[in-house]
């Protein structure tokens, strides 16, 4: 673990590596460091995303609103996770073996299955940011939840990245962040995301249940298809998170 004086950099590392936003001067490459800060990140991106929300609320209708969340999510982190799951559905849904379908990944051009993916993503997106309490009704639930929501995103990569070997022995985007395992302490980003979500209520309950469903079954799925995970899996394990919770944030239970 970093001592204290490391953690301004490996924070400001982790918001250069998964953002676009500001975060200094890159005087050093932190990869091992700032991986337990990915959720702080996420929290960054949360606070911009619910902000964005609430003042776009203020001024037009929630369809308008809706479309300008999916667009600040996909400005904030360049399109990075997005590409990543298009490159994963390409691979992994090409009925190819191991070695086939990491080459398709590697391939910048975007494939049929990688443009379905985006499409239908996007579209859960769009339809719970459209379906979730609006303001007036339970505003500050919606708030919360948008703050959380992209932070958890971001800390499904934690248990891929401990739990999953890397599979590029060349290196790739994501070979850094593999090599020494995680400890249970440097989970703490997710357990803050647990202790933030607990002030919406019962909804804590569903968004809870929902993220750990969804990383055992990613991990599980990534595991069986591939033996392990790629820099462009990461990427599609955070995207694919963040449509479920936001899928389970606008369910009517």
């Amino acid at each position: 673990m970093a001592s204290l004086r490391q953690y301004p950099a490996h924070f400001s590392a982790a918001l250069r590596f998964i953002t676009v936003l500001p975060a200094g001067r890159a005087d050093s490459y932190h990869p091992r460091g700032m991986i337990p800060f990915f959720p702080a990140v996420g929290l960054i991106l949360g606070l911009i995303l619910a902000s964005a929300d609430a003042a776009a609320a203020r001024i037009f209708a929630q369809p308008v609103v809706g479309a300008i969340d999916v667009i600040v999510l996909a400005a904030l982190t360049g399109a990075l996770h997005l590409d990543g799951l298009a490159d994963t559905a390409d691979g992994l849904f090409a009925h190819k073996d191991k070695n086939a379908a990491l080459a398709i990944m590697k391939d910048s051009r975007i494939g049929v299955m990688g443009a379905a993916a985006l499409v239908c993503l996007l579209l859960i997106k769009y339809g719970a940011f459209t379906s979730m309490p609006q303001y007036g009704e339970d505003g500050w639930s919606r708030f919360l939840i948008l703050l959380v929501i992209p932070a958890y995103a971001r800390s499904a990569m934690l248990p891929a990245i401990r739990y999953l070997p890397y599979l590029r022995p060349e290196g790739g985007t994501g070979s850094d962040l593999f090599g020494e395992k995680l400890k249970s302490k440097e989970f703490w980003g997710l357990y803050l995301c647990v202790l933030l979500s607990l002030l919406s209520g019962w909804r804590s309950l569903v968004i809870n249940a929902v993220f750990l469903i969804t990383c055992a079954a990613l991990i599980f799925f990534y595991r069986k298809r591939m033996g392990g995970i790629t820099g462009d899996m990461l990427g599609a394990m955070c995207e694919i998170t963040e449509a479920m919770l936001l899928l389970a944030a606008a369910a009517h239970l």
